[in-house]
């Protein structure tokens, strides 16, 4: 048996029972609506604050949005500030955004989503002399706010009766995520992993790269490896949903994403994303990450499925 495998049996053996129980029961008519249109309008406006990177002034910008949206929707917001230093001296103020809504609630469900942006462009086919250009982060960035943001306005119209947090986290994008231990990378999901909020949740789904309008998103691997029975959940509720042709039902890309933060410090925690971003992901970590290359639809499914997921969750 591979490590893999055995990683899998073992997670099967001990599910959490409020996920097994959520996974088996039948699936309720939908009671939230997402709204698609108003999701694709949110990722326009971070992409034209510009580049989105720590320290820059659409960063100020994106960062004073986002405190003043959630303030409006959501019961209650903790923010966590702090300073980085990288490796190479450099200090990047940075700040994360938990909007809490039910925050008494013992079950939790947790969201999560990066609203930063990479400061070069280094990804496939970029010429060294171009990786300068920072990212402008249609789809690597500003979709996974677009889905937080969206679920945000549906649970303010109808209050879940479980607790659901909403995690915007910072400097994800920043730094080697090739690097020893990735200083400079995933940093936001770091810090909040060694200061979270209790109780732990439930489990967690990361939204990231998820509105490509070819959108296709398999089962990522440390998904798989540290939380199999909430991917299960998770692509059992698309199926029954209909979108069994979005979340297919094959194992992709291992990512190192901030998921794998998360799942460090005990939370059950899956990266939902599309690595096949553009012909060859050539458009990844690229300047060609705008606006015209994701759609509504694609926030709308995974807008969809979130809100079923806490549905389902719900007493």
């Amino acid at each position: 048996m591979t490590l893999r495998r055995e990683w899998t049996r073992m997670a099967r053996s001990i599910l959490p029972i409020a996920i097994l129980a959520a996974a088996c029961r039948d699936a309720p008519e939908p009671t939230r609506t997402f709204d698609a249109d108003a999701a694709i309008a949110y990722a326009e406006q971070q992409v034209a604050f510009g580049p989105r990177v720590p320290g820059t002034e659409g960063h100020r910008q994106m960062a004073a949005w986002l405190d003043s949206l959630l303030r409006t929707r959501t019961d209650s917001v903790v923010v966590q500030r702090w300073n980085h230093v990288t490796q190479g001296g450099d200090t990047l103020p940075l700040v994360n955004f938990i909007a809490r809504f039910n925050p008494s609630a013992a079950n939790r469900i947790l969201f999560l989503a990066h609203w930063d942006t990479r400061p070069r462009s280094d990804g496939p086919g970029v010429a060294p002399g171009d990786s300068a250009t920072p990212v402008p982060g249609a789809n690597d960035g500003a979709s996974g706010v677009a889905v937080l943001l969206g679920i945000a306005d549906a649970l303010s119209a109808a209050p879940p009766a479980i607790g659901v947090d909403l995690l915007f986290v910072d400097g994800e994008d920043y730094g080697d995520f090739s690097a020893d231990g990735r200083p400079d990378a995933l940093i936001g999901s770091r810090y909040y992993a060694a200061n979270r909020l209790e109780p732990m949740p439930l489990y967690a789904v990361l939204f990231d790269m998820i509105g490509d309008r070819d959108l296709r998103i398999s089962r990522e691997g440390n998904s798989i490896i540290g939380a199999p029975e909430v991917v299960d959940l998770v692509w059992g509720v698309a199926a029954e949903a209909g979108y069994g042709n979005v979340f297919v039902p094959y194992e992709g890309t291992t990512a190192t994403d901030d998921h794998v933060e998360l799942q460090q410090v005990g939370i059950r925690a899956i990266d939902l994303i599309d690595f096949s971003y553009g012909p060859g992901n050539s458009y990844w970590h690229t300047p060609e990450d705008t606006i015209d290359k994701i759609s509504a639809e694609s926030l709308g499914i995974v807008g969809d499925v979130a809100l079923r997921l806490v549905q389902r969750a719900e007493p």
